[in-house]
């Protein structure tokens, strides 16, 4: 499949500290990938990296073969760059049909708000919302929140979209229905990134798995191969993990 995007040398930096440290990192068009790490190894800040929230230090990020890596961040967004963010925070006052179109009226500058409100009604369904359209986001649950957050980015048409932490706060059955959403996601067609830690989750969804630990890329690989890499268990899984799975 062709490379829908592509970081090279990738750093940055918040004072003296690097928060990516020359991350040299593609992804091809179609696949799941899992962004993996400790705290603060600088996942998130990949992420607000190629969504243009916090531009690069250095190095360039090229999105379908163009350079985004000085573009604003509503430019990337209307490119196809898409993200949920890791702490949800929906407008608390509006319906749950109205935050999900303001994010359909923002990705297609001139929609009507009758379009806009047709498309969050299908992204609701999908997301299995349609019944809390008319509720305030205020009143729903933190599941219902990460389900709301995600028709929100999927409102706004992506080609790739980072999820960051989907699944954290969620009981075991609100986590299945989750992956169920991300395999009907990438089977439309969506290339996903996803930051999580829940690793039967990350085996059970991704194609391939990217390992950051203090801003630096560790391992890039098959899932079963990048979990028995020393380099990984030590940083990331420990060996507890490592032996529970028999790599220790």
């Amino acid at each position: 499949m062709p490379e829908i995007l592509k970081l090279d040398n990738v750093s940055r930096r918040f004072g003296g500290l690097y928060a990516l440290r020359d991350v040299t990192l593609g992804i091809d068009s179609g696949e799941i990938l899992g962004l993996i790490g400790p705290n603060g190894a600088g996942k998130t800040t990949l992420v607000n990296v190629v969504t243009a929230v916090t531009p690069a230090t250095s190095g360039r990020v090229a999105f379908a073969g163009e350079d985004i890596t000085r573009v604003k961040s509503y430019q990337a967004a209307r490119r196809g760059l898409s993200r949920t963010f890791q702490v949800v925070q929906p407008f608390p006052e509006m319906s749950a049909l109205d935050n999900v179109a303001a994010a359909a009226a923002f990705s297609r500058p001139g929609t009507s708000l009758h379009a806009a409100r047709d498309a969050a009604r299908e992204h609701l369904a999908f997301v299995g919302l349609e019944g809390m359209a008319g509720q305030s986001a205020a009143t729903l649950t933190l599941a219902m929140r990460k389900r709301l957050e995600l028709a929100k980015a999927l409102a706004m048409r992506p080609r790739l979209l980072f999820l960051d932490e989907v699944n954290a706060g969620l009981n075991t059955a609100e986590v299945e229905r989750a992956t169920g959403l991300i395999h009907q996601i990438a089977k439309s067609g969506v290339t996903i990134v996803m930051i999580e830690h829940l690793m039967k989750v990350v085996l059970n969804v991704c194609t391939r798995i990217a390992v950051l630990h203090n801003g630096a890329l560790i391992a890039n690989g098959a899932p079963r191969d990048v979990i028995k890499d020393s380099a990984v268990i030590e940083a990331y899984l420990g060996q507890q993990y490592a032996r529970r799975h028999g790599h220790g």
